[in-house]
């Protein structure tokens, strides 16, 4: 079990303030649990405030003896209500901000303008911008424990290749690769910041159960186990002769890497083969030109050309009429960070160290699905594997 230097966490609330400056704002408050993990170190439940500058405070309700331990910032104080914020801050020499962030994509509106009366008429923006910005650009750090996340990942991978046979079901394999990657030291929680973006260990599918459309904004959506659920693995029985799609997140010392890959038993038709193959070639296409400066929407749109043009354009990244807009997402302490590779995103560029999953894949209904996905971070001269189970289509 990491805990996060405090070199670490300064290094993260400075570019944090430098962004701040940047919007005109004079303070953030944070509230989201994936949040106050990356900039405390802790999620006990409270407020952390950060000034545009000097040290911040994070106000602990519950638990703080365990903030206190797990965290390196300076400033960690008890506090039982919002109402006690002002206080505390004039403790600490700071006043009530008239411009203030929070994240609003996530904080309830209950909560919204509960905060709203205890910062007195303060105008109050969106800071999620802000910080998922500065969390996108990981450190050696982050990488090193991505890298650890990345080794659970092929060891569980190997596992699956170990345990597939005829006549199981979906759902009795997703049990074994949960159970085996548990005990390797899965957290057990995959973060997603998206509202009602709900995730368990990830998606393991066979045959046409992959090919089923569903709420989740994934390109793979499953039966499930029941409606409440509406996604994921089910009681469907594997076949010969079918794709089976092992699409897992491993989640170590609280960042996550993600990785899918295609498994059969016996073999596959010759048009899922060639499916397969294809999605391999739009990976390599990623890689000749993912570099720091690309857009992600253009990266996004040579990637998608490229399909259409191996004749994809009714089964990429989804069935007709269910397919999603992305190939590919950023990912670390959160499954749906920064960088989008998604249509439009003109604008952004990727930037050295950022982490992100590319998930290429054909979806035929009725038949099933096969791609690949594999986690990223960016150098100076190109993208660099942190998964690495070989992509080879693996026949039982």
């Amino acid at each position: 079990m990491r805990i996060t230097p405090a070199t670490e966490l300064q290094t993260r609330f400075k570019n944090l303030q430098a962004e701040m400056q940047g919007a005109g704002l004079e303070a953030v408050l944070m509230l989201q649990n994936a949040d106050l993990f990356y900039f405390t170190g802790s999620v006990q439940q409270g407020v952390l405030y950060v000034p545009a500058e000097g040290e911040p405070v994070y106000m602990v309700r519950k638990e703080f003896g365990r903030a206190r331990m797990e965290s390196g910032l300076k400033e960690i104080v008890p506090f039982k209500s919002p109402k006690d914020i002002a206080g505390i801050l004039a403790d600490f020499g700071h006043k009530l901000p008239k411009k203030a962030g929070m994240e609003l994509d996530v904080v309830p509106v209950a909560l919204f303008q509960r905060f709203s009366k205890v910062l007195d008429g303060a105008e109050i923006v969106d800071a999620s911008p802000l910080i998922r910005t500065v969390r996108a650009v990981k450190s050696k750090y982050e990488i090193e424990i991505m890298k650890d996340a990345a080794l659970m990942m092929d060891r569980t991978y190997q596992r699956a290749k170990e345990v597939i046979r005829e006549g199981m079901s979906d759902l009795e394999l997703a049990a074994e690769l949960e159970f085996f990657a548990r005990k390797l030291g899965h957290q057990g929680v995959t973060r997603m910041r998206g509202f009602n973006s709900e995730l368990f260990y990830g998606h393991i599918f066979s045959g046409a159960d992959a090919a089923a459309p569903a709420f989740v904004d994934a390109p793979l959506g499953g039966i499930g186990v029941n409606p409440s659920i509406g996604q994921g693995a089910s009681y469907k029985t594997i076949k010969k002769g079918e794709p089976i799609v092992v699409d897992m997140i491993a989640a170590f010392d609280g960042y996550m890497v993600d990785q899918t890959r295609t498994l059969c038993i016996g073999g596959l038709p010759d048009q899922l083969k060639k499916a397969y193959d294809d999605m391999l070639k739009i990976e390599l296409k990623l890689k000749e030109i993912a570099r720091p400066g690309a857009k992600w929407g253009e990266i996004y749109d040579e990637c998608y050309n490229l399909a259409c043009e191996l004749g994809y354009q009714d089964h990429f990244m989804g069935g007709k009429g269910a397919q999603v807009s992305f190939i590919g997402h950023g990912i670390g302490v959160e499954v749906d960070e920064f960088p989008f590779i998604a249509r439009g995103f003109k604008d952004q560029e990727l930037k050295e160290y950022m982490t992100f999953a590319f998930e290429p894949k054909a979806v035929y209904p009725g038949l099933g699905s096969v791609g690949v996905e594999n986690t990223f971070w960016v150098a100076k001269d190109g993208l660099k594997h942190l998964t690495f189970s070989s992509e080879d289509l693996v026949v039982l």
